[in-house]
């Protein structure tokens, strides 16, 4: 599906799909009980979906050992990124909440069960934002499991490609009071102004104190579409449809970091390989074979 400027989707097609995709691969790490994260939900959103290859993955009935051996190595060590890109996050919304940041917004937060799985201290509101069918859909879906938030979960039911700040301060936030921002794994679906015009919504909402979070993809300047096409082969081959790079937007485009930085942020960033270090898993070691190559995982605070 060759994306447009007001292309839709829901949870088995097109974008929504990939955060399908993203959330199996955290239900495979959360059966480590020595893992790094643990996310119950899951797998049971995973399943609501209905991606037949993703929820066998998603319910530990998929042996890449055995169907796919070639390429077990490498979904071997998408599943361990899947689990350091989860905990970078986690952990920056404990470290910011934690510092007394009482309002939380997740951006495109698709099956993001954060609000109901993280120990949130006591009074922080989290905002979530995502397209009307996707929020509808894991907020029934939840409340079917008798999930309840462990925050006060306030949902946005909005196109990021609408106006969304207008959206979000309907429903109660406060721009005078600092604010924890996260834009996980959403970066790459926007063109490069598009993602410009969000940094720019997020500051101009933002109180000083305020943090954000986030990812930069340096190698979208020289994306090979053919590449990433023979890279993904394995999702095709094991049944999910998912044509990665007619979903990317990839060129030329500004570091979230240093597009930040010019306004006043004073920003932090580690490399894939230092998380992985961090978090004392093995360095993946693809990245020559990995189309998006390095991964630089941003942080930083509003002065």
């Amino acid at each position: 599906m060759v994306r447009s400027d007001d292309d839709t989707w829901d949870l088995a097609s097109s974008v929504g799909a990939t955060a399908t995709m993203v959330a199996a691969g955290r239900a495979v790490v959360s059966q480590d009980p020595d893992g790094l994260i643990n996310d119950p939900f899951a797998a049971p959103l995973v399943r609501a979906v209905g991606i037949e290859a993703l929820t066998m993955m998603a319910d530990g009935k998929f042996d890449i050992e055995k169907v796919l051996p070639e390429s077990a190595a490498r979904v071997r060590a998408n599943i361990d990124e899947m689990a350091v890109r989860t905990k970078f996050f986690d952990d920056y919304f404990m470290d910011a909440t934690g510092r007394g940041v009482g309002q939380a917004v997740i951006l495109a937060s698709g099956l993001d069960s954060r609000a109901y799985r993280l120990p949130w201290p006591d009074g922080t509101v989290v905002y979530e934002i995502d397209q009307p069918d996707v929020i509808e859909f894991k907020t029934r879906t939840l409340a079917d499991l008798g999930a309840e938030p462990t925050c006060e979960r306030r949902t946005v039911s909005i196109d990021l490609r609408d106006d969304w700040p207008a959206v979000l301060r309907a429903a109660g936030f406060d721009p005078s009071a600092p604010t924890a921002w996260c834009a996980e794994g959403l970066l790459i679906y926007l063109p490069p102004e598009a993602q410009d015009k969000l940094f720019d919504d997020i500051h101009h909402l933002s109180a000083p104190g305020s943090t954000v979070a986030t990812e930069f993809v340096p190698a979208l300047k020289d994306f090979d579409p053919e590449k990433a096409r023979q890279a993904t082969e394995t999702l095709t081959r094991m049944g999910v449809d998912i044509d990665m790079p007619s979903l990317i937007y990839h060129g030329e485009r500004h570091s979230a970091s240093d597009y930040l930085e010019t306004k006043g942020w004073q920003m932090d960033s580690a490399a894939r390989a230092t998380l992985f270090t961090r978090y004392g898993l093995p360095a993946p070691g693809h990245d020559d074979d990995d189309p998006l190559g390095e991964i630089i995982y941003i942080s930083g605070t509003l002065r």
